[in-house]
């Protein structure tokens, strides 16, 4: 995959405008005056081995996040955790608390105690991750209550809330949800688009081309290139000349990606899509139940 860090991290797409060969507005000198030689911690030094060189690391920084938050994703610490104890958690613990009581919860059997804790940590969580982690939890139950809380959270001020819940959405009942799929096309975030279009073209099919054809310019590199890879579904010379287009005027993983979109077939491409995408146990490396790639 390209931009996204880990599966979705929270790093944004890469803007390949500085990419593309283009001259360097400041010649005589670097871009970024934190890479000027005259700032080295060595000049106007005498150094005689590597051992002499001290640099000072007082002003970096490596992030605010603490241990605890580093590992909130893995559920290996409440493996053995009861049942009760898990809903407990995930409606009074602790911020990373709150996160892996979610997770574990998806891979629980459900009851209605816990449908509500994750409903309503869903909804109103200060933690957009516990937030995300409950929709992403409902999403896998599936039902009312999970099409509701999925709704509402399409609207979440948090992007990748908004992401997971179109993931949900795509899972419960993605053609009721058409209407709201179309509106996440002209989200601001890259993770949303890309979703919808994905979930879009599962839907549609080679209905989706508006879509993708609008989108073959999107801002963000990882959109683009999930319309490289989807656009091989369509048998449409429209889809082809876009492609022959990302293959030659884009940089990167688009290229490639378009490049080899134009050797696959399309019929054969979009059956093994939408089975893979839809196959819970598939093992596929993913950032989300949409992403998965079918083995081409």
């Amino acid at each position: 995959m390209s931009d996204d860090c880990g599966g979705d991290c929270g790093c944004g797409g890469h803007d390949h405008e500085h990419d593309a060969g283009l001259a360097d507005p400041n010649p005589d000198g670097p871009a970024d005056p934190q890479l000027d030689p005259e700032r080295s911690p060595g000049l106007d030094t005498e150094i005689e081995a590597l051992e002499d060189i001290e640099v000072s690391r007082d002003d970096v920084t490596i992030g605010t996040a603490d241990p605890g938050e580093l590992t909130a994703a893995d559920t290996d610490p409440v493996a053995d955790a009861g049942h009760d104890g898990l809903v407990a958690d995930l409606r009074e613990g602790a911020k990373t608390e709150r996160r892996r009581a979610a997770l574990a919860l998806a891979e629980r059997s459900f009851d209605a105690a816990a449908v509500a804790a994750l409903a309503d940590a869903a909804r109103d969580d200060s933690d957009a991750d516990v937030r995300q982690f409950a929709v992403e939890a409902l999403g896998e139950l599936g039902g009312e209550t999970a099409h509701a809380v999925a709704r509402d959270a399409a609207a979440d001020d948090d992007p990748w809330v908004r992401a997971e819940a179109l993931v949900a959405l795509d899972h419960v009942d993605r053609a009721a949800n058409a209407e709201r799929l179309e509106a996440a096309l002209d989200d601001p975030h890259h993770a949303v688009r890309r979703n919808a279009l994905v979930s879009l073209f599962k839907l549609r099919g080679e209905g989706a081309l508006p879509a993708l054809l609008d989108a073959a310019d999107d801002d963000s590199e990882r959109v683009r290139e999930w319309v490289a890879h989807l656009l091989g579904g369509i048998d449409d010379e429209r889809a082809t000349e876009a492609l022959e287009d990302l293959a030659r005027d884009d940089v990167g993983v688009v290229a490639k990606t378009a490049a080899n979109a134009l050797d696959v077939d399309a019929g054969r491409f979009r059956r093994q899509f939408v089975q893979s995408s839809e196959r819970d146990t598939d093992d596929t490396t993913s950032d989300d139940r949409l992403n998965r790639r079918p083995n081409l």
